[in-house]
């Protein structure tokens, strides 16, 4: 039987994991589940699944999760710190704790061992070196649960790297994919997190509205597989049935197919590598009918252009971008800013913040800490 921590067990990625994982409840037992706020969800969750212990990332929420878990054989806890600890022990981890936020309970994860599962792109994206230095030194096991990653991992040769040719990761183009800019430059928060395809959270629905998330995904994928990083395409799909593809020397292009379900990817990560039964209907061809193609337009979504080059520059570029598109969504989630103000945020934090290189992960945070504030002050300066 294996353990299991879920950090951000509350989010969409955390509700998808529980479901699997409460299907076959004497295949797997729960270590440790985490939330940032949600006292209710998290308590419900621990109680299903028999949990050891549940963490609350927001310490004025303590009281209120000790009342909720009272009479349980479940330990509370609460912080910083306590999210941290949390994070080691597992055999299995589920990382899935939206933002820079989740950076220092992965790194305990993957410092610990085990398996440890990237559902959150910021860890690879802002301390991808050192991320992966770290796997490297402790024997840990990093397995990607994005849905184009997973694809990736799934078609990708790791015995011979050299023999692939390129990777395309697939994107649906998200809500605003037929959009001018003229129109995108007044969408609203609700528009902007009505995904075609997904049920995701606010905030990368957000990102996938501006494509950041497929420029976070392009950063990520540079860092989980050995090839050149100007091998790595976009293509969008509006489908979002090929989740991605690698292409080998042979002209030879294989791809993972699957539903829009996050269920797909994680069975397929909790199994590995083996294979698990997920709840979903399987893939009707003949009704899908067509798969469509098309390039990015870096022009309406220079999110693409700004990642490709902070990938080239490498450094502390990649942590900074990350940062102030985290400040920026929250902004315009909270309507303080327009749509195609998140970009235009980020790429001014990038024009007047260049640090070195961060050496640890104290240096990663101190640069995101400050891109977060450079970005904040341009958020002041935008007029709704």
């Amino acid at each position: 039987m294996r353990t299991i921590t879920v950090l951000g067990a509350t989010g969409s990625v955390g509700a998808s994991t529980l479901d699997l994982i409460e299907r076959e409840p004497g295949r797997f037992r729960v270590r440790a589940l985490t939330a940032q706020q949600d006292v209710a969800k998290l308590a419900a969750a621990a109680r299903r699944t028999g949990a050891a212990w549940a963490v609350i990332g927001d310490e004025t929420r303590l009281p209120a999760l000790r009342e909720a878990l009272r009479g349980t054989n479940v330990d509370v806890a609460g912080g910083r710190e306590a999210l941290i600890d949390a994070a080691a022990g597992a055999d299995w981890t589920m990382a899935a704790i939206v933002g820079c936020a989740g950076l220092e309970p992965v790194m305990a994860a993957v410092r610990a061992g085990g398996t440890v599962v990237l559902a959150n792109k910021e860890p690879l994206v802002s301390a991808g070196e050192l991320i992966l230095a770290a796997a490297r030194d402790s024997g840990a096991t990093l397995l990607p649960a994005d849905s184009e990653h997973n694809a990736i991992f799934q078609c990708f040769d790791f015995a011979r790297p050299e023999r692939v040719r390129r990777i395309v990761l697939t994107g649906s183009g998200g809500p605003f994919r037929e959009w001018s800019t003229e129109r995108m430059r007044v969408a609203t928060p609700e528009q902007a997190v009505a995904h075609p395809n997904w049920s995701m959270g606010a905030k990368i629905s957000v990102d996938s509205a501006t494509m950041f998330n497929k420029g976070l995904e392009l950063i990520e994928a540079a860092r989980l597989f050995p090839v050149d990083p100007e091998r790595i395409e976009i293509v969008i799909h509006r489908q979002s049935v090929i989740h991605s593809l690698v292409e080998y020397v042979d002209g030879s292009l294989l791809a993972q197919l699957g539903p829009s379900d996050m269920r797909v990817p994680i069975a397929h990560t909790l199994a590995w590598p083996d294979r698990m039964a997920a709840p979903v209907p399987p893939l009707d061809l003949v009704a899908l009918g067509r798969l469509d193609f098309a390039a990015p337009d870096e022009g309406r979504f220079p999110a693409l252009r700004l990642a490709r080059d902070v990938l080239r520059a490498g450094g502390a570029r990649p942590a900074i971008l990350n940062a102030a598109n985290e400040v920026a969504v929250a902004a315009f989630l909270g309507r303080r800013i327009g749509f195609l103000e998140i970009a235009a945020i980020v790429a001014e934090t990038l024009d007047r913040f260049d640090p070195p290189a961060p050496g640890d992960l104290a240096a990663v945070l101190a640069v995101d800490a400050e891109a977060r504030a450079l970005a904040g002050e341009r958020v002041k300066d935008c007029v709704v």
